[in-house]
């Protein structure tokens, strides 16, 4: 059976283009015998953004699995973070469909390329738990030197809260009325009885 692919390419200046990208690929796909259902490119866009057009257009026909595999010249023309590397490939990986990258030799369909998935998943996870741990001990030594975490207070005027609400005005309403949140309002009034 055919393997279906798509292409990406990207350039971060108009002043270059993504011609060299699209050889070597299409080149690539000739020789594994690929069927290229789309080349997608991106032209003038800096790789950190997530957003960008022709990326959004090859994540929307992914959904619908309109091929089996992308194809990218380079990791960093797909992206320029890890952890945006790592969400596109689980979401790659979620729908079945197969990450090569032409310059780096990994093809995610191959035993060598889920162990490099694998490890940049592990990579990834090892840098958020560092993350999480930096910022648990910022909190507690703020929380140490009496410095107040979380949100702040938001001050607002209780006693006509609980007068709209004897009123039989709903607490959406009376949130809205004071300028708050609905689980603010809710919280404060919880404390005071209802009269009987």
């Amino acid at each position: 059976m055919t393997t279906k692919v798509a292409i990406y390419c990207r350039v971060s200046t108009g002043e270059q283009t993504t011609e060299n990208q699209k050889r070597d690929l299409l080149t690539y796909c000739n020789s594994r015998n690929f069927a290229v259902v789309n080349v997608y490119e991106d032209s003038g866009v800096s790789g950190a953004k997530h957003d960008r057009p022709a990326l959004n257009e090859l994540m929307g026909q992914a959904r619908r699995r309109k091929f089996d595999a992308v194809l990218v010249w380079k990791f960093d023309r797909f992206a320029r973070s890890v952890s945006h590397l790592l969400e596109a490939l689980q979401e790659f990986k979620t729908l079945g469909i197969d990450f090569v990258s032409f310059s780096e030799g990994i093809d995610t369909s191959t035993p060598m390329g889920k162990l490099i998935y694998t490890f940049l998943a592990g990579i990834a996870e090892f840098e958020r738990s560092l993350i999480q741990e930096r910022v648990r001990c910022g909190i507690r030594r703020a929380q140490a030197q009496g410095i107040r975490c979380g949100r702040p207070t938001v001050a607002f005027d209780l006693e006509r809260a609980v007068r709209l609400r004897n009123d039989g005005v709903s607490l959406r309403n009376i949130a809205k009325e004071l300028s708050i949140g609905r689980g603010t309002i809710h919280r404060a009034l919880s404390t005071v009885p209802k009269p009987s």
